[in-house]
């Protein structure tokens, strides 16, 4: 990893210290605490999914996994899924949506697909860990426009239009995968170094970050909307 590409997990973590590579950041922790607040004096209608949320993002951001995310684009793009696909609708079902929200569904979808394909450009990339407010802004609108979507989707609703938003989203996640496996050379030059020190080739670790993409990012959207077909069906059958 270049020395003028620091990002804020700091530089790529190396197999041999893995395991100290913990991020104690003060600020963090405080956002932590926070959140923590408000979800122990009851603040989310669903303190589990509060607490889970929680303990996703020490994962993602206190872990050592935060370190090998500067080394190895797979793990960064794991960094993503988790963010998106799992903290972010456990967020949604903690702080859900009251009311019906001032922008359409489709607006959501197309701008959280808007969000995540700009953010995995190879430039915008490598720019959102040149700095510190460039990281947090890949970090916050990733994570806000994906819970904004989330929301939207497991809001009480037309079954048929959180239906056809995941679809879309599925969709558009699973293209930007495909094309991040089929590409025939390294586009995330800033992980050169680091899948190296790792032992992977830089286009290997780019196609294991695309799969990741392409179908484990997609399992939670098919469950919720499997979820929500059943739920549909099963109201929609004439009591006995």
């Amino acid at each position: 990893m270049p020395a003028s590409i620091i990002a804020y997990c700091g530089p790529a973590a190396l197999p041999d210290d893995l395991w100290t590579r913990w991020n104690l950041d003060p600020l963090l922790i405080g956002i932590f605490a926070v959140l923590a607040i408000a979800v122990g004096r009851g603040r989310s209608s669903d303190a589990r999914a509060g607490w889970a949320a929680m303990a996703l993002m020490l994962i993602i951001f206190v872990s050592p996994l935060c370190a090998m995310s500067s080394a190895l684009f797979s793990v960064r793009v794991l960094h993503h899924v988790l963010l998106i696909a799992a903290v972010a609708p456990l967020l949604a079902l903690a702080f859900p949506q009251r009311k019906s929200g001032p922008l359409p569904i489709a607006v959501l979808v197309a701008v959280n697909a808007a969000v995540l394909w700009i953010w995995h450009a190879p430039g915008l990339y490598t720019w959102g860990l040149a700095s510190v407010p460039a990281y947090w802004l890949m970090q916050v609108s990733l994570l806000g426009s994906a819970w904004l979507l989330w929301r939207a989707i497991l809001a009480p609703t037309q079954p048929g239009t959180a239906l056809m938003a995941l679809a879309a989203t599925i969709g558009q996640m699973g293209l930007l995968g495909a094309l991040i496996v089929f590409a025939p050379r390294p586009l995330y030059l800033v992980h050169l170094a680091g899948a190296a020190s790792w032992g992977m080739a830089p286009l290997t670790d780019q196609q294991l970050a695309g799969l990741l993409m392409w179908v484990p990012a997609m399992l939670p959207y098919l469950g919720v909307g499997l979820w929500i077909a059943w739920s549909s069906l099963r109201s929609s059958e004439p009591a006995l």
